[in-house]
């Protein structure tokens, strides 16, 4: 009989660690899917900041070629528009992305500053059809990068949460960086004449 209950009281105990273990795992299960999810939301809430931003850089070429021909003597505000265009197409990290980003941002500013001079120019309608293209698109930059952020900081705070914390620990879950507008975007744009 003591052998029947030994045997009965060790079923017992495993059946409560397999419950457990099970327990824990799904536990485990709907964290890491949380995580992924919120994971992946950031990365789409990126692709759609890239999509506005690739928007803007389309329209780069049209804009300054339209100034071109009002204001040949601006010709370095021009180049580093250009420039700067290409340094945000070839940039593959997100990071050197937002930056340059944030410098193209600076250089269309005193281009504004700059075609105030000329009365001409702003009264072109193929200009003010850019303007208006590139001002919308700008609102649009703005509306998605906050996006992003919410994005990030939602995975963020999701990851520095217990129990979430030993998950994305065990499976590499690690802070994502929020949009940050770069240090030359705080000044306003200076154009001397």
């Amino acid at each position: 009989m003591a052998k029947g209950n030994g045997c009965l009281a060790a079923a017992m105990v495993g059946g409560v660690i397999l419950v457990l273990v099970l327990v824990f795992g799904l536990a485990f299960m709907g964290v890491y899917n949380r995580l992924v999810g919120l994971d992946e939301s950031c990365s789409r809430a990126w692709a759609d900041v890239e999509t506005v931003l690739q928007r803007r850089f389309d329209l780069i070429p049209n804009l300054v070629n339209t100034v071109k021909g009002y204001a040949s003597h601006e010709r370095e505000l021009l180049e580093e528009v250009t420039r700067l265009r290409s340094q945000w197409g070839a940039a593959r990290e997100p990071a050197a992305r937002q930056q340059t980003a944030g410098l193209l941002e600076g250089a269309l500013g005193r281009l504004m500053v700059v075609v105030e001079n000329y009365p001409d120019l702003k009264a072109n309608q193929n200009f003010i059809a850019l303007q208006d293209e590139l001002a919308g698109t700008e609102n649009r930059i703005s509306v998605e990068r906050r996006r992003f952020n919410e994005a990030v900081q939602r995975y963020n705070t999701a990851i520095r949460r217990f129990p979430a914390s030993i998950v994305a620990g065990l499976r590499g879950f690690d802070r994502r960086t929020p949009f940050e507008a770069a240090p030359e975007a705080q000044a306003a744009p200076a154009v001397s004449f």
